[in-house]
């Protein structure tokens, strides 16, 4: 009964860190559209710009704060994440890692397009249709802001609590299901294309749960979510602006 006590109230706090710090990212984000909305700034008109408040604000500023108010106010310590300079070895788990996620990525996008399943689309791709520019914002908002920001969050902060009651592997799943889940307050679509999404999420977010476990330091998850991220919207950016067969 005590075990299952303790999971509870992990998971529970898992479930609340993860949906907790979205909640606050979209009410930063959104004081900080008003406040510039006030004075004049046409936020609204500018994707590049809704994109630059929604990123710094959002998992710059807001996950951030988030993750480290939950240390303190329970005890823990910023100690608690894992993040130190990068070894050799965590550079080789940087490379092996970006490449088992975006072969990861490519092997079910050719099991999709051979069944001819559509996925859900993040919202941000049709702020860059409306201007590529934004794909080239967001390139170095990935390793600065997106994942460094959410690895923090659903890494450093998610999985590690889960990591004390559940041990590695269950908090890896269970951490990159709320992950996943997250994500569907950012898509266009409905029905089969959002479990798409989230179902490709969901299969390929423990590599970077797995990264971070056997390295203890978040800065490779960052890297590799930094880096998968950056190569999407490069892609983008050519697919968009004609120089790239889409």
């Amino acid at each position: 009964m005590e075990l299952w006590n303790r999971r509870s109230r992990a998971l529970f706090a898992a479930i609340g860190l993860g949906f907790g710090g979205y909640a606050f990212a979209v009410v930063l984000v959104l004081l900080a559209a008003g406040v510039l909305l006030a004075v004049g700034v046409p936020v609204l008109d500018r994707p590049s710009l809704t994109v630059a408040v929604s990123i710094v604000m959002g998992q710059g500023v807001a996950f951030g704060l988030f993750a480290l108010a939950y240390l303190r106010y329970t005890g823990r310590g910023f100690n608690y994440i894992k993040v130190r300079v990068p070894t050799i070895r965590d550079f080789g788990w940087t490379v092996g890692g970006f490449v088992v996620f975006y072969s990861g990525l490519i092997a079910v996008s050719i099991v999709l397009a051979t069944f001819g399943i559509q996925s859900a689309q993040n919202e941000i791709a049709t702020l860059g249709e409306q201007d590529p520019r934004v794909f080239l914002l967001l390139i170095p908002l990935s390793f600065l802001l997106i994942g460094p920001g959410e690895e923090l969050l659903y890494r450093g902060v998610v999985q590690e609590r889960l990591r004390e009651s559940f041990g590695r592997w269950p908090a890896i799943a269970l951490a990159s299901l709320i992950f996943a889940f997250i994500h569907v307050f950012s898509l266009q679509g409905q029905g089969t294309g959002v479990l798409v999404y989230l179902g490709i999420l969901f299969v390929l977010s423990p590599i970077l749960g797995a990264a971070y476990e056997y390295t203890r330091n978040l800065v490779v998850p960052s890297l590799i979510h930094g880096a998968f991220n950056a190569l999407q919207f490069g892609l983008a950016y050519l697919m968009t602006t004609g120089q790239l067969p889409s």
